[in-house]
């Protein structure tokens, strides 16, 4: 029993000799990641870079991983099969989140292993998951146009039906979208909470503000096709 007391003593003195293993951080955010692949991987979320590109579509993707969960949106397929009832998904993770279902098991939070989101709901977990694998199994039945949240084509399908549930108490003007109406009421209350950078200008929109800057750095990007001729608002020419 001494040599045992030793041995582990020995090995507890090793362990605190070593250096403790620095999290990877990101100097953006202060985020904190295992390793320095991770940090690299989360760096394209400030970079915007999207190396993995989809042949099929030309979406791309931040990882290869999401990027090959994608392609099973093109070809149908679902490669990871529940051992308890041969419930086939398209992803590893779907097929962790289903077996809940046969555990019993409900946890206070779930989280994305993609990027460490949080949501207090299962739902809410899974419409998530369609940002990284580019599903969008919700389609429009007018146009065909595909989404990936059931919000979302509820939202767009307001532009078929003329629908505005949105109304401004205080001139009764309606919209399509609780985010439409927000930004009307910019106009009552006169906030402005976009600011230009290079003359302090403020806006209440942000595309205000994007044609703007457009003033400081030159750019013309609207056409006429008539005559070529170049400018910074689409409805200064015609």
């Amino acid at each position: 029993m001494a040599t045992m007391r030793i041995h582990h003593d020995d090995v507890s003195a090793g362990q605190k000799g070593k250096p403790a293993r620095k999290p990877a951080t990101c100097e953006e955010c202060s985020r904190q990641f295992r390793s320095n692949y991770d940090l690299k991987v989360h760096m394209r979320a400030h970079t915007g870079e999207k190396p993995y590109s989809c042949i099929e579509c030309d979406k791309k993707f931040v990882r290869p991983d999401h990027l090959k969960s994608h392609l099973l949106t093109h070809t149908g397929g679902k490669p990871y099969t529940c051992e308890e009832c041969s419930e086939q998904f398209r992803n590893y993770y779907y097929l962790k989140i289903h077996k809940r279902t046969h555990t019993g098991e409900k946890p206070s939070v779930y989280t994305c292993e993609e990027c460490n989101k949080q949501f207090s709901q299962l739902s809410h977990l899974k419409t998530h998951m369609y940002t990284h694998s580019g599903e969008k199994p919700y389609v429009c039945g007018e146009c065909e146009k595909p989404f990936s949240q059931l919000s979302y084509l509820k939202k767009h399908m307001r532009t078929h039906t003329g629908e505005k549930p949105y109304r401004c108490e205080e001139c009764s003007r309606q919209f399509g979208s609780l985010s439409a109406r927000r930004i009307h009421m910019r106009t009552h209350t006169g906030e402005k909470p976009y600011m230009c950078g290079e003359c302090n200008k403020q806006f209440s929109q942000l595309g205000h503000l994007q044609s703007h800057m457009w003033t400081h750095t030159g750019e013309r990007p609207y056409s006429c096709e008539v005559c070529s001729r170049q400018f910074i608002r689409r409805t200064l020419h015609m």
